[in-house]
């Protein structure tokens, strides 16, 4: 059994981060005061299949990893959280399990967002991460499966985090989960899903919920979970190209205080003082009586349900709740301590089913198989990002020029948090920047070469 200083060190030159959502350094997590370990596979976006088809596929290998990593922290059990209505992952990992005292299985409704970590941990074991606190505060700590599959490889094949699984899905021709090297453009990826079957589509980067707009240009990063292909006028399409000052001025003149928007908030049914409908009306009417109303903003999750799902009049309560916490941390404005109240008996009925939020959103006919390739693709050319994480960007180690081979560290970890980034391709380094480094493949710059002769 590795010491958690050891683990820590792998993990953190092999380059593994949360891999979706913010991509926390993953080592950071490690920590002997954890009681509870959770391997998330909510699936929390509409439309995601990967991880429940990466744990399908490597039921044992994540299963023993996992619990290595449970031992290595000293955890007393250890929860694997997934939607009750994942049968054929749940079929695999109950012909591995019994061969680990102290992991179970803790089932979840097809909600959402089930998989939002302080909702997660409140499921599968009724402990309330406090306000603007940390999962390790009530002893758990929790960890994507594509994480620790990652960590398998890192540990077992001595694999650094060189490619990514990606959902492609909506309109393509053949929706698909990939795996692609780490810095290959989006278009790239979505040209795997074959052609796209609408004109000028939006790549919609993430999920539809929690996700962007993006460009074809873009690279995948070790947090990229899907591309959503969608029409220039879809309604997720058009909630994204949203202007502050208009929506302030509609929420000025529609909004009926209803509070559906709170009553169906996530982390307020867990007992945060988050109240979104309570925001609206101070934000329109510019009313600061009370500040804690905008303080208060911190503790959203920005899961999206109160603009996306409960909002009758389609305000955009989300939105304006971030530009208000972006400007709150601009000027030095932290978290303040908070108590929850309790969790009261209405929350299990007001649980959004994930396939009414689906029709909702117009996206139940996207809804279709995405099986997965999980060979990795070949690439000719990869633009690797040194910041795909939260903290300090990655120190490039490499120069224009030089040759480098799949797997090695191309940057450093820096000081602080951070972790190293790795090539995902052989080839020539061809640009180096304080922002990314460009790899490209010899033959084809080669032939690049010869054509301008």
């Amino acid at each position: 059994m590795m010491e958690i200083e050891q683990l820590s060190k792998l993990i953190q030159e092999n380059g593994i981060v949360g891999a979706g959502g913010a991509g926390f350094p993953s080592y950071a997590k490690l920590n002997a005061k954890t009681e509870t370990l959770i391997l998330n596979c909510a699936e929390c976006e509409p439309l995601l299949k990967l991880h429940r088809q990466l744990l399908e596929k490597y039921a044992a290998e994540i299963a023993d990893t996992f619990y290595k990593i449970g031992r290595t922290v000293g955890a007393k059990e250890m929860v694997i959280g997934i939607k009750k209505s994942y049968k054929k992952t749940i079929e695999a990992l109950h012909a591995v399990l019994d061969a680990y005292p102290n992991m179970r299985l803790g089932l979840l409704d097809e909600v959402y967002p089930a998989g939002d970590e302080v909702v997660l941990i409140y499921e599968v074991t009724k402990k309330v991460v406090k306000p603007g606190g940390l999962p390790i505060d009530c002893g758990v700590a929790v960890f994507n499966v594509e994480t620790v599959y990652n960590v398998y490889r890192a540990v077992e094949k001595n694999i650094p985090v060189i490619d990514k699984l990606v959902s492609v899905v909506g309109e393509v021709e053949h929706p698909v989960t990939v795996r692609v090297p780490i810095g290959t453009s989006i278009e790239e990826t979505v040209r795997l899903a074959g052609n796209n079957t609408h004109d000028d589509p939006v790549y919609f980067i993430g999920g539809p919920m929690m996700g962007q707009i993006g460009s074809g240009l873009q690279p995948v990063t070790k947090t990229t979970n899907a591309v959503l292909v969608l029409p220039q006028d879809h309604l997720i399409v058009r909630k994204k190209q949203r202007k502050a000052s208009i929506d302030l001025k509609r929420a000025a003149a529609s909004c009926c205080q209803c509070t559906m928007c709170t009553d169906l908030c996530p982390r307020n049914r867990l007992g945060h003082p988050i109240e979104p409908h309570l925001f609206m009306r101070a934000a329109t009417c510019k009313d600061v009586q009370e500040p804690n109303i905008f303080i208060n903003t911190m503790f959203c999750s920005s899961c999206g349900l109160c603009e996306m799902y409960s909002c009758m009049q389609g305000l955009s309560p989300r939105s304006l709740i971030a530009d208000y916490k972006a400007g709150l941390r601009a000027n030095g404005i932290k978290p303040p301590k908070a108590e929850p109240k309790p969790v009261g008996t209405e929350r299990d009925y007001r649980k959004v089913p994930m396939a009414r939020l689906m029709a909702r959103l117009d996206l139940a006919k996207y809804n279709k198989k995405a099986p997965l390739a999980d060979e990795a693709i070949t690439v000719s050319k990869v633009k690797i990002l040194l910041s795909q994480h939260i903290g300090a960007p990655a120190a490039a180690v490499v120069h224009a020029g030089e040759q480098v081979q799949k797997g090695q560290m191309i940057a450093q970890p820096a000081q602080g948090l951070s972790v190293g980034i790795h090539a995902s391709i052989s080839g020539t380094v061809s640009a180096v920047t304080d922002q990314y480094i460009v790899i490209e493949k010899e033959h084809e710059k080669q032939k690049g070469c010869a054509e301008n002769e």
